[in-house]
């Protein structure tokens, strides 16, 4: 009994731990140039392009100077995350 429950938690916590997780085959992946394209199609000035949790992370500036963190899904480059920095001091 105990491990049908351990189970059950398991499947119900696994989507809520790895909402903002990419788990996609690296030959699906579109690649970094393909990434740096659609940065700068949106205005974004990119300092970094790196990799975490299995998506893109694109580290630099928006259109109006203000630091942007975005993770994009690698497959379909989907934004999944924006974060914005209102502070103006860099790393």
């Amino acid at each position: 009994m105990t491990r049908a429950i351990a189970l059950i938690a398991a499947v119900l916590a696994g989507p809520a731990l790895a909402d903002d997780d990419c788990f996609v085959p690296m030959a699906d992946w579109h690649p970094r140039a393909a990434v740096a394209e659609m940065a700068q199609d949106q205005g974004w000035t990119v300092r970094r392009i790196k990799i975490d949790d299995g998506c893109y992370e694109i580290k630099g500036r928006d259109q109006t100077g203000r630091r942007v963190e975005v993770k994009l899904h690698p497959g379909t480059l989907e934004v999944i995350e924006i974060e914005y920095d209102e502070e103006d001091d860099d790393d």
